[in-house]
């Protein structure tokens, strides 16, 4: 478990862009078993390619023109352990992975972006992978 105080810049990093995070299996099992239209759920992490790619992928492709998802949540690895078990059910049979990206229409997983997806990619990469997704599966 990594101390609170060094993983607050980087929960919020995704909580000021609109990001609500879920801490323990309850809060994830609620959203899910309510989770309507579509849901991105990124599982935090505190890795370099989190904070280079992972993270600002996100928000790029969240300010990009076009569709977005209408559900933002997030998990922190490494710290919410529960809450990233919970989650990591619920992206089966994807191994488990951090960071990551998953896409969710209707409490479904119709997209799963694993950290080897993340690893030797930009931020721009991240983002133009994300904003496709978005197109496919977003009303």
């Amino acid at each position: 478990m990594y101390p609170e105080h060094l993983v607050a810049p980087m929960r919020a990093d995704l909580t000021v862009a609109g990001f609500q995070e879920l801490k323990t299996s309850t809060e994830v099992e609620e959203f899910m078993k309510n989770q309507k239209g579509t849901a991105l759920v990124v599982i935090n992490s505190v890795c370099g390619c989190a904070a280079g790619a992972a993270r600002p992928g996100v928000k790029l492709a969240l300010a990009s023109e076009g569709k977005k998802p209408s559900q933002l949540v997030t998990v922190f690895a490494g710290v919410d352990a529960e809450a990233v078990a919970k989650v990591r059910e619920y992206t089966l049979p994807y191994p488990p992975s951090s960071p990551a990206i998953a896409v969710f229409r209707d409490g479904e997983l119709v997209h799963f972006i694993e950290r080897h997806h993340i690893e030797g990619r930009n931020a721009q990469m991240i983002a133009q992978h994300l904003s496709a997704t978005f197109d496919e599966f977003c009303a």
